[in-house]
């Protein structure tokens, strides 16, 4: 333990220190030996001050200073001046002093690091990861887990003022079927019997209503066992809440006045609310998906009705086969070359589209290889509808609903993009509501939960439940963000009666459900009050504030997309003895 007690910190002298004696301790950034004098730059978390060591107050003081190296730990003592004339860094918060050093001590020395400890050096991911430890070092760094601090912090107090109380759930709990694989624990207790990590908090939440903790909150970590892609981790954090007697209004108030008070007091933003609302109908039809991007316009449109009156055979035989024609007007890309729309072919081939048709609108009209099979007539109606200009390029794929979907909803955000036509300062909210209770998995031929099973039907729709379940509404609300999910929730069923009808609709009957759920089920037969809550991605919310292209970026140990640790080599093979303890034998 160093016999120095650190005074301030590296970022924190000015020129109204000037005089003052003070001890500072850090790692060394920089040495520079300019021949009878050696500066050194001492960095810690608030900065960055230039250290003096002058041989007239010490030749030992001055030989140790020569050994200092890199990303050295040391304390230094020494007094505050001001920096001489033509020398003030304007880039350093403290660029107008240095310190001039009477006494230096070595706390720990360091290795020559695998790379630069600066925001300007270029290195791979795999080696900040391997070496996270000296990643988490760089300023940039340091400012976004900082910056992530802060905007918990302000969810913490919004909340507490609303009187959301903070309660702990579980980590160690009952395997449920929520949607992606559950990661299993094994019991040494019980052998043979596994525990899992929670997915989210959705039931413990839930029975925290029925215990009559109407507001509650928690900044929490969820663990998914999925096949992992862009922006997505193993283990992630989520701003979960629940709260009782209330209707989906309620809630989105409630998010609306929080995502107001982090914009406006994490980056000084003023924030228009309430934010639109579009139902999940509208979103498909105009966006193909249900998280759209609105910060530009080229909505999709459906052209089947007019195309049935072409001789264009794709077209016809799709929508006679119960498919759809959907295209996109690319306003003022009618110069893009044939390899251009080859390019876009390949790309929306990606999502399942067998093809992409295309016209070039010109003076004259429609141009392409397929305008021959389309009268004068359909090409005017064609142009009105997709509100095309001459020099635009409509863009049309033929498939079932979901291809047609996916792939125009990719290819308008390709599109987007390629040609500038999003605006990346704005930061554009919206809500998607309406959503259905169900979808039907045509592969298992079954219904599956849209959001979760737990999310109740709307009032209206209960009559026709069971006989007309895919037209049935689910009390569920999305928030998007920039055209990325932020979060989403819904009004959850309270009455045993529901909760069981919506299960069997699952293929989950009684028994299974007593197995599986029979706690949550049991609970809401002693008075559950209606409730309903909502989850916010904490790592998805910073990314997109901090305007980056990678959540990774913004938690202090991620995982790579194999869900390896790098810093840890995890996961990694136990010896024999842990294994026989818990009763499991490797296949």
């Amino acid at each position: 333990m160093s016999k120095l007690k650190r005074t301030h910190t590296s970022g924190q002298l000015r020129v109204t220190d000037v005089n003052s004696a003070v001890t500072l301790a850090g790692w060394v950034s920089s040495v520079r030996d300019h021949g009878g004098l050696i500066f050194i730059d001492l960095r810690d978390r608030y900065g960055i001050t230039q250290v003096v060591f002058n041989p007239n107050r010490g030749k030992g003081l001055y030989d140790t200073a020569g050994q200092l190296r890199p990303e050295y730990v040391v304390t230094v003592r020494g007094v505050v001046s001001a920096r001489p004339a033509g020398t003030v860094n304007a880039n350093l918060d403290t660029g107008e002093i240095e310190v001039c050093a009477d006494t230096l001590e070595i706390l720990n020395k360091s290795e020559t690091p695998p790379f630069e400890i600066t925001d300007e050096s270029k290195v791979s991911l795999e080696l900040r990861l391997k070496h996270r430890y000296l990643d988490l070092r760089r300023s940039a760094m340091q400012k976004r887990l900082i910056f992530r601090h802060k905007v918990c912090q302000a969810i913490r107090e919004y909340l507490d003022r609303l009187n959301f109380v903070d309660i702990e759930t579980p980590v160690l709990t009952k395997s449920t079927p929520e949607g992606a694989r559950d990661y299993l624990v094994p019991s040494r207790v019980n052998l043979g019997k596994f525990y899992a990590l929670p997915q989210s908090p959705q039931l413990f939440k839930q029975i925290l209503m029925v215990a009559g903790y109407d507001r509650y909150f928690q900044i929490v970590r969820c663990f998914r066992d999925e096949d992992l892609r862009a922006q997505r981790q193993p283990e992630f954090t989520q701003m979960d809440m629940e709260m009782s007697f209330v209707d989906e209004d309620d809630i989105i108030q409630v998010i609306e006045g929080l995502m107001e008070t982090i914009f406006e007091k994490i980056i000084g933003r003023k924030i228009i609310t309430p934010f639109p609302r579009l139902s999940y109908r509208e979103a498909m039809a105009s966006y193909g998906c249900d998280a759209p991007d609105l910060r530009f316009g080229m909505k999709i449109k459906d052209v089947s009705d007019i195309v049935q009156k072409s001789d264009f055979k794709v077209f016809l035989e799709t929508v006679r086969s119960g498919g759809q024609v959907r295209g996109i007007n690319a306003n003022g890309c009618s110069k893009y070359s044939r390899k251009d729309i080859d390019d876009l072919t390949a790309f929306v081939g990606q999502f399942g589209a067998k093809g992409l048709a295309w016209f070039k609108v010109e003076e004259t009209g429609l141009s392409s290889s397929i305008t021959k099979f389309f009268p004068a007539e359909i090409q005017e109606k064609l142009q009105k509808h997709m509100e095309a200009q001459k020099g635009d390029l409509l863009l049309f794929v033929a498939d079932k609903p979901r291809v047609v979907s996916q792939s125009l909803a990719q290819l308008r955000l390709h599109l987007g993009q390629k040609n500038k036509l999003i605006d990346t300062s704005l930061f554009n909210f919206s809500w998607v509501v309406d959503f259905p209770l169900f979808d039907y998995n045509d592969e298992v031929k079954r219904y599956e939960a849209l959001h979760h099973p737990f999310t109740s039907p709307h009032p209206d729709d209960l009559p026709s439940l069971e006989e007309k379940p895919l037209e049935v509404k689910a009390r569920a609300y999305d928030l998007v963000l920039n055209g990325v999910e932020l979060g989403g929730g819904s009004i959850r069923i309270h009455t045993p009666e529901v909760q069981q009808r919506v299960f069997r609709l699952l293929g989950i009957d009684d028994e299974s459900a007593s197995m599986k759920f029979g706690f949550l089920l049991d609970a809401l037969k002693y008075g559950a009050p209606p409730h309903g809550g909502i989850a916010l991605g904490v790592d998805r919310m910073v990314t997109l504030l901090l305007q980056l292209d990678d959540i990774r970026e913004v938690i202090a140990f991620p995982k790579t997309q194999k869900a390896t640790c790098l810093m840890t080599n995890a996961p990694s093979e136990v010896d024999a003895q842990q294994l026989n303890e818990l009763g499991i034998r490797l296949a």
